[in-house]
């Protein structure tokens, strides 16, 4: 429950603490005095987004603080999943500085908005009228009949396992789509690896067929060539190695004068003997060189397979072709996987569907069977609440996929009149009425909802006399269960409080500011009247106003 709330330089509040209790505490206040501020700033500490247009003083911070009492609301697992340290108070504060910055803190640990905003649901639910809207929203509606039926433990497993079943879901659609498309290509990847297949290509042989292909080319010029250098040569007449062989004759008759160190003999046996090798080797190519046309026509046929294979591949090298083979022959090889991976999906889907559709059933079922209790509970609390013909109906639908909450789509029904069939709640029901069925609702789950604080701002608009009163009745008794702390204009309500603040403006200098006194037991009386009978209180509205609250407190 709410325990304390300061709040710092935030609209037209400068500086305030306020001090709540168990039970219902009132708040009253004239139209424009900053009732409604006062949730704006407790919103904050709720999660609600805000910038620096809220500051009073737009050279200094604004910090709002609540102070909570948790021990009994089984949130230690959100303590401990957010990492912060859990205690038997907790304290929720929000901070904005002058340039519209926002940080959030939990028990002064720093946390995201989304974090704050979680803890603050499970701590307060302020209902204004806007919240009436959400009376046709079907997660709202849901989790009305949910918190009655009590289908807490089967929505836990239920989520679970919802979650599981659209991780398998994306999944299963994802690798069919992308197994579908590799499908259709199966055929043209299948063909390109069988022609990369059959040419055979291997390691190295790209050069090679290029440098025999250059051969071919030129076999004719090669072999005339040849021929030239031998003839130069070996020929007997006049050649390098006839010449040679002379010299050495000549030189072999002085050798043994000419000086060891020149070794000139010798050096003309090896340039001989190296020269005479050269020659064989030029007579053994120019006889195995011979212009081969069926050989080059080969030759370039395979060259031909391979610059078409490059192009299509997109490949700059044989190295690179064998590359995209390798990828051609895994997506052959994924496909195949996929193949089993799907089937595999396929089967934890088919089980997943059953256990999911096996939990959805076991909460329509629960939700169902707690519909005539709500239905009547709600029905009779509206006659309470003066519109006597009232018929409150629930319509609870199958949806035709999972949803997040189930498989049940539900409408709320209302008609205000005997002869009118009971229709959507949203586009029948006025204003009034809908702030009585939403009261009535908050009312039935009270013992169920297991949540610290519930904040009405004026849900007893539109209404007065005996139903006003029993409104009171209703916020008293909804305050044996939770904290319960409404705003309101009706002293018939007002006099039911445990605990009355009232809410005024106040002139300081050049500046107006909202303040808040809690009120002692005469000044509440004054109160009281002060609302019977408007800006002038008179005598009578006093002698009432004693009344009612003594009337209120029995």
């Amino acid at each position: 429950m709410l325990v304390k709330l300061a709040v710092q330089n935030y609209a037209l509040i400068r500086e305030l603490d306020l001090y709540f209790e168990n039970g219902l505490t009132i708040i009253t206040g004239e139209t424009g005095a900053g009732k409604s501020i006062l949730l704006g700033a407790l919103s904050l500490i709720l999660g609600s987004r805000a910038d620096s247009s809220v500051l009073l003083d737009l050279t200094d911070k604004c910090i709002v603080e609540g102070t909570f009492r948790i021990e009994d609301y089984d949130l230690e697992d959100f303590f401990a999943r957010n990492d912060i340290d859990f205690d038997s108070q907790a304290i929720l504060r929000r901070e904005i500085n002058p340039a519209g910055k926002s940080r959030a803190f939990i028990n002064d640990t720093p946390v995201v908005l989304n974090v704050l905003k979680e803890l603050g649901d499970r701590l307060i639910d302020i209902h204004s009228q806007h919240q009436t809207l959400m009376l046709n929203n079907n997660a709202f509606q849901l989790n009305i009949i949910d918190s009655f039926a009590g289908t807490g433990q089967l929505k836990d497993k239920y989520r679970s396992d919802y979650t599981g079943f659209r991780k398998l879901q994306k999944e299963y659609n994802d690798l069919k789509e992308k197994h579908e498309k590799n499908r259709a290509d199966l055929d043209y990847y299948q063909a390109q690896l069988n022609q990369l297949d059959e040419a055979r290509f291997k390691t190295g042989e790209q050069e090679e067929l290029e440098k025999e292909q250059e051969l071919l080319e030129h076999a004719g010029e090669i072999k005339q060539a040849l021929e030239n250098a031998l003839r130069l040569l070996s020929d007997e007449s006049a050649s390098v190695l006839s010449l040679l062989r002379e010299a050495r004759t000549i030189i072999g008759k002085i050798d043994s004068f000419l000086p060891d160190e020149l070794r000139i003999l010798s050096r003309l046996d090896s340039s001989f003997i190296e020269l005479d090798d050269i020659s064989n080797e030029i007579a053994r190519l120019e006889q195995e060189t011979e212009a081969d046309p069926g050989r080059l026509e080969l030759v370039n046929g395979r060259l031909d397979t391979l610059y078409s294979l490059l192009r299509k591949h997109r490949a700059k090298d044989l190295e690179e072709l064998f590359a995209k083979k390798k990828e051609i022959e895994n997506t052959l090889t994924s496909i195949v996987r996929n193949d089993d991976r799907l089937n595999e999906l396929s089967k934890l889907l088919t089980t997943a569907t059953e256990s999911l559709a096996a939990s959805a059933v076991m909460i329509s079922e629960k939700r169902q069977s707690a519909l005539p209790a709500i239905e009547s509970k709600i029905t009779e609390q509206l006659k309470q609440l003066g519109i006597p013909n009232a018929r409150f109906e629930i319509s609870l639908m199958r949806t035709n996929d999972f949803t997040p909450s189930g498989t049940d789509a539900a409408d709320f029904l209302f008609s205000a009149n005997r002869q009118t069939r009971p229709e959507n709640i949203a586009r029948i029901a006025s204003g009034g009425e809908l702030s009585r069925v939403m009261l009535s609702l908050k009312s039935l789950l009270t013992r169920s909802m297991n949540l610290p604080t519930i904040i009405f701002d004026e849900i007893d608009s539109g209404v007065s006399g005996e139903v006003a009163d029993k409104v009171g009745q209703i916020l008293l008794g909804m305050g044996k269960y939770m904290q319960v702390i409404n705003i309101t204009h009706l002293p018939q309500v007002a006099s039911r409080g445990n605990v009355h603040y009232h809410v005024y403006k106040e002139d300081t200098g050049d500046s107006t500011i909202t303040r808040v006194k809690l009120l002692n037991a005469e000044e509440r009386v004054q109160e009281v009247a002060r609302l019977l009978s408007g800006s002038e209180v008179t005598e009578t509205a006093i002698k009432n106003a004693r009344e009612l609250i003594r009337a209120g407190s029995t």
